[in-house]
């Protein structure tokens, strides 16, 4: 964590271990010290020096003189006190010298003359040799640096290109070790479920390759199954199906479509990796061998030696386009099917799981398969009660129990990189130096796809540098903060937000035959069952996030390659512990780097506890949070100290873990001798202030809106969700006067308004510049509402839920006209386009071509080992009279259009925040509209972040949009520009509550 100890570069220095340099055959006399070469006649001592040497120096001064350089103390800066003491050194070392030279020469009687050097001689030569001396010691570090770069280099690309062959010789070491011991080896859980089911399963996909081969009409996947080794293929079909389980099992069971297509991607994935790898070693192998065509051997000579110069050199793109003439072509989503569910059918056939044995039972053991193929019920989308009927692979009860503990012996992919990810340099070329990296997550949109393969580099250029910019933040695991998650997390959960690590216990059968109440068992049943399957997800969830921290922990630091999805937000590539999820995950992360609190810092630090200590606290203005936090300094400090067995404050606070390191990191500082000096590692955020309306009232221009959404500086913040729940509960108060036989939601009106708070709509004013729908709207308020528990009668709390989310959002309209009117704009742009039968297009300011992805999918049917799987691909084009139509959904483009253009644009704000932070030598962070730098870096951010947001909107955004469609879409006629008003948008960078 923090350190308070200075460091001084001179003091731990040992200049007796400096690193010994060949004097270059270019070295000149320094340029300042040319004074004293041939002086031979001023002073004896200058003759004697250019007898004896051809140096530039005199023979007492000369730096190659090992017995006196151990006399000279480079200078620690240029103070008067430090040149006093060096010169007086320097003039006793001199006058040493003259008495020796003297004792020489004692016969003869000439008179000497001897002048005295000026003071800022021998000052300015021992400033050159300080510069001498760390030169020297940069030297030896950037090498010490370079052979720890190297090393993390080589472990990188060992884990991106071996994991699989790494983990198929652990099992065949295990499989020979259990043969010839004659006993199974102590395993954790799944390893040994994976151990028992390893050997048959590549087995009988060796026999099935073996049969492919003879098959005279092959079938389509023959060439894939093959492409292989057994034994990595059987790991990759057995740890993906158990990940799968893991992570969005329904009930234990996981839809086959999904599961085989996932299963094809993996294997694709890894012959790309093995083939490049084979190709390599065939080149190396092909070094010491001869050919008998003199041609053919020179051609492979100069292949061979251009690889390994390439790879000496580090050129990973280049010896990728080397052997590009052996990579595959991409499978497609037919052959990735067919290969994962034959290989899925295999599993099922040969994985079996055995029941414990009953010592008390007689009867055989209860060996059963591990995983049954079968057709089941599903909702069609999650959330949704309409049902479909799906083929799924259902894994057995046994397996389900034992999975949320094995998390930490699954492999997990694309691994945070322990040296900064690739540089981006096209759609498909940056991040990890081996695994497939795509700039954007287009989700097989073709049309995207080509949009990013057509755009010119320069004109991705910013989006590339914001990228890389995100990419290069180094990481670090919070080592105090995961002992308490471990500690909490060892003694059951429960607390801090982590689920219960317990099941919620089944209720018994009733005794009684009555049907409501055996009615009332059922519902209970299954209502304890869901709770129980959603506990199960979390538990695996925060398995894996707690696994990656534990294998991470040890590393001095690491780093998250980023890519965007398809409206330009950027997002971390790994999946599960990053700075984008959850509060456990942010609380054991923190920069790599520390840098000083400094008395801004230290103050920083205080409000950045309070606003993640919650409950109204960060609403405050900066004073009252510093004055909650001066209150609670007796809670912090047992928080930092005893924080699982003393008072627990920090567990009150709405982010627990976040609250928690800040604790320790502020009273680690405010025990220090030295506050302001106390190194600090912890992310210091930054919100906007309900960011997606912050964007619409700089679109619009209003005034009113501006200052709603902290825009213009006020003397504590503006909050708009307060402001839109006073609104609703006056047009409430309002309605509960009305005649009820008139007007029918009086009563309603009358039993919501003690009810309405800022939490009750805060979710749907955040969703509602997103797009958010009436009946999206009326599911927010119903869940408050049931939180509340006011409403028992659920006919009564739909219909009360009904009325507020209308009154909400008519609320909405009030305040925020203009934001409304853009809104509409944007959606009528939308269906104009795609009504002609057109995705909506457009550019982002930083240069980045955005299609929105929203077709009329077409059931493709394959026939697989399974089943006939039915594939989801996009409308293709037809033409009818020569005219082309897309199967465009029209409805979602439109509805679509409007959140899509607000995301594509905070994301342009947070990329160019970014390279600004960069150019400013800051680390940043960024969380979509919440961004993050060191305490002491935050009064610099926050006025980049404010001139990078003016610079966005003093572009003409919608007149450009609006030119765009115009070029992009002939023919077609747009609505008119809205109108807007006239704030200035300079007003941002005064309000200092616009983010905080």
């Amino acid at each position: 964590m923090a350190s308070t100890a200075p460091f001084s570069t001179t003091s731990q220095i040992q200049y007796s271990a400096w690193p010994s340099k060949p004097p270059s055959k270019s070295s000149k006399p320094h340029k300042n010290l040319h004074f004293l070469s041939n002086q031979a006649p001023l002073t004896p001592l200058s003759a004697s020096s250019s007898s004896s040497s051809s140096s530039s120096f005199p023979a007492s001064l000369n730096p190659k003189s090992s017995r006196n350089l151990h006399l000279f103390n480079p200078l620690n800066d240029s103070s008067h006190d430090h040149l006093l003491e060096d010169r007086q050194s320097l003039e006793n070392l001199m006058n040493l010298e003259l008495r020796e030279s003297d004792q020489i020469e004692g016969g003869k009687d000439e008179k000497r003359v001897f002048i005295q050097d000026p003071p800022w001689i021998s000052a300015l030569f021992l400033k050159g040799m300080q510069k001498l001396a760390h030169r020297e010691v940069r030297v030896a570090f950037k090498d010490i640096e370079k052979r720890k770069y190297n090393l993390l280099r080589r472990r990188q690309i060992k884990y991106e290109t071996e994991a699989w062959e790494g983990m198929a010789e652990e099992y065949r070491g295990m499989v020979r070790e259990m043969c010839e011991k004659k006993l199974a080896p102590n395993l954790p859980y799944v390893k040994g479920l994976f151990l028992g089911w390893f050997e048959p399963l590549k087995e009988a996909i060796e026999k099935e390759q073996k049969l492919q081969r003879g098959k005279k009409h092959k079938t389509a996947f023959s060439p894939q199954i093959e492409s292989l080794p057994a034994d990595k293929m059987a790991l990759i079909v057995m740890h993906k199906m158990m990940g799968l389980l893991m992570v969005g099992h329904e009930d234990g069971c996981i839809q086959v479509v999904q599961a085989a297509v996932q299963i094809g991607i993996a294997i694709e994935q890894e012959v790309r990796v093995h083939n490049f790898l084979e190709k390599a070693k065939k080149y190396q192998r092909n070094r010491t061998a001869t050919d008998d065509e003199d041609g053919q051997r020179v051609e492979n000579e100069i292949l061979r030696k251009r690889l390994n110069s390439l790879i000496r050199r580090k050129k990973h793109v280049e010896v990728q386009k080397l052997v590009k003439s052996d990579e595959i072509k991409p499978w497609g989503r037919d052959i990735q099917a067919k290969l994962g569910s034959r290989l899925i059918h295999l599993l099922t056939e040969t994985a079996f799981i055995q029941a414990p044995v009953d010592q008390l039972s007689d009867a055989p053991p209860d060996v059963r398969p591990a995983f049954r193929h079968r057709f089941k019920n599903l909702p069609r989308s999650p959330g949704q009660k309409i049902m479909k009927r799906y083929g799924v692979v259902e894994c057995d009860p046994l397996i389900l129990a034992g999975l949320d503990g094995s998390a930490k012996h699954m492999l997990v992919p694309y691994f945070p990189m322990l040296i900064p990810p690739k540089k981006w340099r096209s759609h498909d070329k940056g991040g990890h130096l081996f695994l497939p990296s795509y700039v954007m997550r287009t989700h097989g949109s073709r049309k995207q796809q080509e949009a990013l393969k057509g755009v010119p580099r320069n004109q991705m250029q910013r989006v590339f540098e914001a990228l890389d910019t995100l990419g290069n933040t180094k990481w670090r695991v919070n080592r105090q903060v995961l002992d308490v998650v471990e500690t909490i997390w060892e003694n059951g959960g429960n607390i801090a937000g982590l689920v219960d690590r317990a099941d919620v216990p089944l209720p018994e059968k009733p005794t009684s035959e009555d049907p409501t109440e055996l009615q009332q068992w059922r519902w209970s049943v299954r209502k304890a069952k869901k709770i129980n399957r959603e506990r199960h997800s979390q538990r695996c969830d925060t398995e894996l996030k707690l696994s990656v921290a534990q294998r991470l922990k040890e590393e001095d630091g690491f780093y998250y390659p980023h890519n965007l999805d398809f409206r330009g937000r950027a997002y971390p590539m790994h999946p599960h512990l990053t700075h984008l999820s959850s509060d456990l995950c942010r609380g054991v992360l923190e920069f790599a780097e520390g840098r000083p609190l400094g008395k801004s810092g230290l103050s920083w630090l205080k409000v950045h506890l309070a606003n993640l200590y919650g409950g109204g606290v960060e609403k405050m203005p900066h004073d009252a949070r510093l004055g909650f936090v001066e209150n609670h300094l007796a809670d912090i400090f047992d928080s930092a100290q005893n924080p699982v067995d003393g008072k627990r404050w920090w567990l009150t606070a709405e982010d627990p873990f976040q609250c928690l390191a800040a604790c320790i990191n502020l009273s680690e500082a405010l025990m220090s001798e030295s506050p302001h000096s106390t190194i600090s590692y912890l992310p210091i955020h930054q919100d906007g202030s309900c960011n997606g309306l912050q964007h619409y009232a700089a679109l619009g221009r209003d005034t009113l809106e501006a200052t709603a959404v902290n825009l213009v500086a006020g003397e504590k913040p503006a909050d708009v969700y307060s402001e839109i729940a006073v609104r609703v509960h006056e047009i409430m108060e309002r309605d509960s006067t009305r005649d009820p036989a008139t007007y029918p939601s009086a009563l309603l009106a009358k039993a919501l308004t003690g009810q309405v708070d800022r939490k009750l709509v805060k979710q749907t004013v955040m969703t509602s510049v997103y797009g958010v729908t009436y009946v999206g709207a009326r599911e927010q308020i119903k869940r408050r509402l049931e939180e509340k528990g006011h409403f028992t009668d659920d006919k009564l709390l739909f219909s009360a839920s009904c009325y507020a989310a209308k009154v909400t959002l008519t609320a909405l309209g009030e305040l925020f006209q203009a934001a409304r009117d853009i809104m509409g704009w944007l959606g009528d742009c939308a269906k104009v386009i795609a009504s002609d039968g057109q995705p909506v297009r457009w550019t982002t300011p930083l240069g980045l071509p955005v299609v929105q992805p929203y077709y009329k999918s077409e059931r493709h049917l394959i026939k697989t080992s399974l089943q006939v799987l039915a594939l989801q691909q996009e409308g293709t084009t037809v033409s009818v009279d020569y005219y082309h139509i897309d199967f465009v959904e029209v409805r979602k483009q439109r509805t679509a259009f409007p959140p899509n253009f607000v995301h594509s644009l905070d994301g342009s704000h947070m990329m160019l925040t970014a390279m600004a932070c960069r150019d400013a030598d800051l680390r940043f962070a960024g969380v979509h509209d919440s961004f993050w730098t060191h305490a002491c870096d935050v009064d610099l951010m926050n006025r980049l972040l404010r001139e990078k947001f003016v610079e966005l909107y003093s572009m003409p955004i919608l007149e450009n949009l609006h030119e765009s469609f115009q070029t992009t879409y002939p023919g077609l006629k747009f609505p008119p520009l809205p109108k807007r008003g006239n704030f200035d948008l300079n007003e941002v960078l005064k309000s200092q509550y616009f983010f905080n």
